[in-house]
């Protein structure tokens, strides 16, 4: 059973439009539906010439998707966003705060609040990070934060991506289409603008360099053009007017990292990696890999360049890890939470994994380091038999699962083949750590495009909307 009712985030209970979409919902949802199937092709096309697809793992090698895109914009006022930046700087911080704390003194764990087995013994725990000190203290340069609504005033977050979050260039990418497609609506909407986040996320990194450099070099390191998220790499490298290389263009001597130019080694000070660590040093991690830069963890260790999110960010965005947040906050910062985790049970405990294989068919179950939607039983949504199998999963790895109640998400008007319907959404905002944390208002809108359905990851069905704050 849900523990929330539905919210709709256009409408009243009473059926009346909300103040910030009433202009919206006079001058688009109004429109005849062949006038907004027309506006969709034209999105489309747009995405298409562009390049924004995604591949999806596990499919015929080499096939592409283009992201699903609504017309309809998410809308929230100022007020809201006001809250929720709050919060969102609150929990980035906490997070830095703690994996700097696991790498060094460890006084959480001291302390008693979190268990040092949870920490220790993660297996995204990098006991080689020990004891770098990396500049400003921060080890999550880029997280995207998922939230989702079940209320008026109610945000909770529903997990932490610290390792290597992607989505930031579609939430760029819909606000450029729909300016293109519906100038008319910017004119008379003070919507707050998100198109400088390149230079945003180019001075973070620019934060992130080794102190005595005075110009320091930065790069963007892909795994290549077969992952998923390659359009994305690309994108940013471009936006920022860095390089975009892969390990091989790369190579260490006398820990510092160099770049092979036309002009001979060039040094490389900052790298904002989108490869995961196991890849990064065959030397320290995975020896069978081959995309990454032999002697890279040397040169890392010794300051000689910064990667950015740092390694060992994953014990910190591990789903059982994630229970431990709130407590986080409060310990570091001695603050109460803004945003509030989403009520849940650890599997490796007696009472709770008693309690979950009692009630599957009611709620969410998901891998701790699971991702993309992968992995994952929405038991509402779930055959018995599908329910079954996962049961055998979980009862021979309790510890490698966490269960959530169904959350009522809130909706949103989303333009589907039978015309305007409410369909279900999450919120991904990219919060920015440098010097000080910063993030542009807005994020990616992710929104689950099936009648009823709650999965809103692109790999799984779903699309994306341009998300709209309203100035004062």
């Amino acid at each position: 059973m849900n523990e929330f009712a539905l919210f709709d985030e256009m409408h009243h209970p009473e059926g009346v439009v909300r103040a910030q979409y009433q202009d919206v919902a006079t001058q688009l949802i109004s429109l005849p539906r062949e006038a907004l199937a027309h506006k969709q092709r034209e999105a489309e096309v747009l995405f298409r010439r562009l390049g924004i697809t995604f591949a999806v793992y596990g499919e015929e090698a080499g096939a592409e998707r283009l992201i699903p895109f609504d017309l309809i914009p998410r809308i929230f006022s100022a007020r809201e966003w006001a809250l929720l930046e709050r919060g969102l700087k609150q929990r980035v911080r906490a997070l830095n705060a703690f994996l700097h704390d696991i790498y060094h003194d460890q006084h959480i764990i001291k302390a008693g609040v979190i268990p040092a087995h949870q920490v220790l013994e993660n297996s995204l725990y990098r006991p080689e990070m020990c004891g770098i000190n990396l500049p400003n203290q921060v080890y999550a340069h880029i997280a995207g934060i998922d939230l989702v609504r079940v209320a008026e005033n109610d945000f909770y977050v529903l997990e932490d991506n610290l390792r290597t979050p992607s989505g930031v260039s579609y939430m760029l990418e819909n606000r450029n289409t729909m300016m293109r497609l519906f100038p008319d609506l910017f004119a008379s909407h003070a919507v707050a603008p998100i198109n400088h986040y390149p230079q945003m996320l180019l001075h973070t990194l620019l934060d992130a360099a080794p102190h005595n450099v005075d110009k320091p070099v930065i790069v963007v390191m892909t795994p290549g053009t077969f992952n998923s998220a390659y359009f994305e790499h690309a994108f940013l490298a471009s936006q920022m007017g860095v390089e975009l290389v892969e390990g091989k263009d790369l190579f260490v001597h006398a820990d510092k990292v160099y770049m092979h130019t036309t002009e001979g080694p060039q040094q490389v000070h900052v790298i904002y990696r989108r490869v995961d660590d196991d890849f990064l040093d065959p030397l320290a991690f995975r020896p069978d890999s081959t995309l990454g830069v032999p002697g890279l963890m040397g040169a890392y260790r010794s300051g000689g360049v910064v990667l950015a999110n740092g390694i060992g960010t994953g014990v910190a965005d591990d789903k059982s890890t994630y229970l431990y947040v709130p407590a986080m906050i409060e310990f570091y910062l001695g603050e109460k939470p803004v945003l509030s985790n989403v009520p849940t049970w650890r599997l490796s405990e007696k009472e709770d994994l008693k309690y979950v294989l009692a009630h599957l068919p009611e709620l969410v179950v998901k891998e701790v380091q699971g991702s993309g939607g992968y992995g994952m039983l929405v038991g509402p949504a779930s055959t018995p038999a599908e329910i079954a199998a996962y049961r055998e999963r979980i009862l021979a790895a309790p510890a490698s699962f966490i269960a959530q109640p169904t959350l009522a998400l809130s909706t949103c008007p989303t333009l589907v083949d039978a015309g305007i319907a409410p369909r279900h959404v999450d919120l991904r905002p990219f919060v920015l750590s440098g010097k000080d944390i910063r993030l542009v208002p807005g994020g990616l809108t992710r929104v689950a495009l099936a009648e009823g359905s709650l999965v809103v990851n692109s790999s799984q069905g779903g699309g994306t909307k341009d998300t709209w704050v309203l100035e004062d």
